[in-house]
């Protein structure tokens, strides 16, 4: 089982380090959609979301900390949900919606159960 946990906490760091290193490699084009989706400050939003998505989404693939880092990307997980993806009238958008919220609910179970044997919180 303690594979099946490491391979869980890399499949669930993946998708914001892949996200977050994307940002990166576009800023103009990140802060022009922050500021699109009426973000307060996009740049602001821009330099949080690098810092959540690359630094806190490496923390937790190694897990570092991983019950405080789940509980930030569990949070991330609801407000991007909310900032980005909640339109009810659009069927894709919902289905991203969710993902996001039950993705939040996979952060939560390393929050109750911690990252494993295979983490740095175990060395």
């Amino acid at each position: 089982m303690d594979w099946v946990a490491l391979l869980g906490r890399l499949v669930m760091s993946f998708i914001f380090i892949h996200a977050g290193i994307g940002k990166a490699m576009n800023p103009g084009g990140s802060v022009a959609l922050f500021a699109k989706l009426g973000l307060p400050m996009p740049g602001a939003a821009y330099a949080v979301a690098l810092v959540i998505e690359i630094g806190i989404g490496v923390l937790f693939l190694l897990g570092y900390r991983a019950r405080f880092t789940a509980l930030i990307l569990a949070g991330w997980c609801v407000a991007t949900a909310f900032a980005a993806h909640y339109h009810p009238s659009d069927a894709n958008s919902m289905i991203h919606f969710w993902k996001n919220v039950a993705m939040a609910g996979g952060f939560l179970q390393i929050v109750a159960f911690g990252a494993g044997r295979l983490s740095l919180d175990r060395r």
